[in-house]
This record gives structure tokens, C-alpha cells and sequence, in this order.
């Protein structure tokens, strides 16, 4: 029997590593776009005291992104509770069963248990896994996960997805969808661009002190100025010269 049982405990170990040395790892994000804010945020239910948020922003370089975790009126027991990022957002009847199963781009799955000591071989979205788990009732955590993207184009994009709270027995006490908080700029290496284009008015205006309305150019503001004596005297030139010319020919 003991026999059997070692060979049991074996093959088990060698199942979980030759399962561990097939796993791709998840490469390590860069060029997330800057400003890119995404936040979660648990709902009140009746009858449940959990409350709480994930807000995650790419992180100053572009590489990765920063979470802030906060939870609280966790049970009393149930621990140690866990929190992951799920493939599918949570449902319009807010059952938490239908954001499927953790944000897994790169097919790993669940077995075996995530290696804190090596996060690029864990599930993308297995935030708890890689960052660690909690017992207490409240709780509150930041940290850069470098593994994750706030740009829809990557597989590891997770701003249209969900994330659950679970008990140690996998129940699911809890979820939320993600929504974007800010309008990301392409890149966070690329240059800053303007808001708005700048607007320009076709009417010219004379602006007046302060608190008056401006006032549109008449057509005798642009009209050149005059000098009446000036044409009198080009015309009096000629008629003096004809005069002289008359008195000498006499």
C-alpha cells in the first residue's frame, strides 16, 4: 500500500512538472499607452458587506501596470481569499459564474497552483497568485504588475473584462467589470498630442475694453486715407508749365 501511494505521489509530481515545463511564459508588456486608467468597482448587494475597487493605471514608462486593490467586509472566515482578472465581463444579471475563467492569453491553467517566485509562468490574470492572497477582513495593496496591458491590441488586455473575489473553496463572493477612466495617448514614449485642433474665426473683429462685444470692420475702416490738396496741385503743375511756355514763345 505504501508502495502504491509513493507511486502515486510520483507520477502526480511528474504530471505537475511536465505540465510546468510546457507552460509559455507571458512576456513582459511594454508600450502601454500613457494615461490608459482602467477601475473596477464592487457593488453593493443586499445582504453582503463586501465592498471594494481595482483601479489599474499603466504604469509612468509604458512597462506594465500599477494596481491599487481595495477590499473590505470580507468574512470572518472562508480564508484565504483570492482575486483574479476573468476572460468574459460579468453578465447584465450580475452573476458572477458567467465571467467564465481567469484571463489565461497563453493557456496555462489553473494546474498547478501559480508560483509566486516565477509570476511569467502564472495565468495572466491570476492577480492574488502572483501577488499574494489575504485572510483578514480588509484589505488594501499596491503594486506594478508587469505581465498585464491597458492596450486593447495585446492578448493581456483586461479594460473590457471583469474580476472576481473568491473564498479559499473557489466560491465566488464578488465581482465587477472594469471601466475606462481615461482617454490613453498612443504610446508613453511617443509625443504629447493636443486635445483640439485650434479654432479660428472667418470674421475679423476690433475687440473692445474689457466687457464689450467686438465689432466687425465697416467697409470705411479698410478704405485708404485721402489728401484733397494733393490733386489740386498735380493739376495746377501742368497748367503753370503751359502758361510759361505760352509767355516765352511772345
Amino acid at each position: 500500500m505504501l508502495v502504491q501511494l509513493v507511486s502515486l505521489l510520483a507520477a502526480a509530481a511528474s504530471i505537475a512538472n511536465a505540465q510546468s515545463s510546457t507552460v509559455t511564459p507571458a512576456p513582459k508588456v511594454t508600450g502601454n499607452p500613457a494615461g490608459a486608467s482602467f477601475v473596477g468597482t464592487l457593488p453593493e448587494k443586499a445582504g453582503s458587506a463586501l465592498r471594494g475597487s481595482i483601479a489599474a493605471t499603466t504604469e509612468n514608462d509604458g512597462s506594465g501596470v500599477r494596481f491599487s486593490v481595495s477590499f473590505s467586509g470580507l468574512p470572518a472566515e472562508g480564508g484565504p481569499f483570492m482575486y483574479h482578472i476573468h476572460a468574459k465581463p460579468v453578465p447584465a444579471d450580475g452573476n458572477c459564474t458567467g465571467t467564465g475563467a481567469h484571463l489565461d492569453p497563453y493557456m496555462r491553467g489553473e494546474v498547478p497552483t501559480c508560483d509566486a517566485s516565477k509570476p511569467e509562468t502564472c495565468q495572466t490574470g491570476d492577480l492574488s497568485g502572483k501577488h499574494g492572497n489575504f485572510t483578514s477582513q480588509a484589505f488594501s495593496a499596491q503594486y506594478v504588475d508587469p505581465y498585464l496591458s491597458t492596450s486593447a491590441s495585446d492578448p493581456s488586455f483586461f479594460g473590457d473584462l471583469s474580476f472576481v473575489v473568491h473564498l479559499a473553496n473557489k466560491t465566488r463572493i464578488g465581482c465587477a467589470n472594469f471601466t475606462s477612466m481615461a482617454k490613453p495617448s498612443p504610446s508613453s514614449g511617443g509625443l504629447p498630442k493636443p486635445s483640439e485642433a485650434p479654432r479660428y474665426n472667418s470674421t475679423i473683429a476690433t475687440p473692445l475694453p474689457t466687457g464689450g462685444a467686438p465689432i466687425s470692420p465697416s467697409a470705411s475702416a479698410t478704405k485708404p486715407a485721402e489728401f484733397p490738396g494733393a490733386a489740386a496741385k498735380v493739376v495746377a503743375g501742368p497748367a503753370a508749365l503751359f502758361a510759361l511756355v505760352a509767355a516765352l514763345a511772345l
